[in-house]
């Protein structure tokens, strides 16, 4: 058995190449699942995430943060609403969702989480707490 899926008619499409840990739809409808391409640096101050989202608004995105200091990146994209009377000579702008997770490290304040969106880039703020140093004191030995 191939570890790779049939990339002619059944199984996984061509796509798999590409990411071969999506998830894919298992209904036959013409939904598309959308890989939002991310951006993740780490300054001193904060863990910073960059998300393109052209054609996206506030409302058709959701930042979620979950247990185990998961942050979670989802999204919309509506499908075009065809008119009775247009002929659709090529259709490449189709609707769909997106879901990205990324576990944060320990030192992340998910309390204080801060997500802008601005020209189809939502920009998320994850700032980081002091590290603690271990407390280290010198016991003298008398004797």
């Amino acid at each position: 058995m191939s570890m790779i899926p049939c990339i002619f008619g059944t199984g996984r499409s061509i796509n798999f190449l590409r990411n071969p840990f999506a998830t894919t739809s298992t209904t036959n409808d013409t939904s598309t699942i959308i890989n939002a391409h991310i951006n993740w640096k780490e300054t001193s101050e904060a863990h910073i995430f960059m998300v393109d989202l052209p054609g996206l608004k506030n409302g058709d995105v959701k930042v979620d943060m979950l247990a185990g200091k998961v942050l979670q990146i989802s999204g919309d994209w509506s499908k075009e609403k065809k008119e009775n009377n247009d002929t659709v000579r090529r259709l490449e702008r189709s609707g769909g969702n997106f879901v990205r997770r990324f576990r944060l490290p320990e030192n992340a304040k998910v309390e204080k989480v801060k997500a802008c969106m601005e020209n189809g880039v939502l920009t998320i703020t994850v700032p980081k707490e002091e590290v603690k140093k271990p407390y280290l004191k010198l016991v003298q030995i008398k004797g």
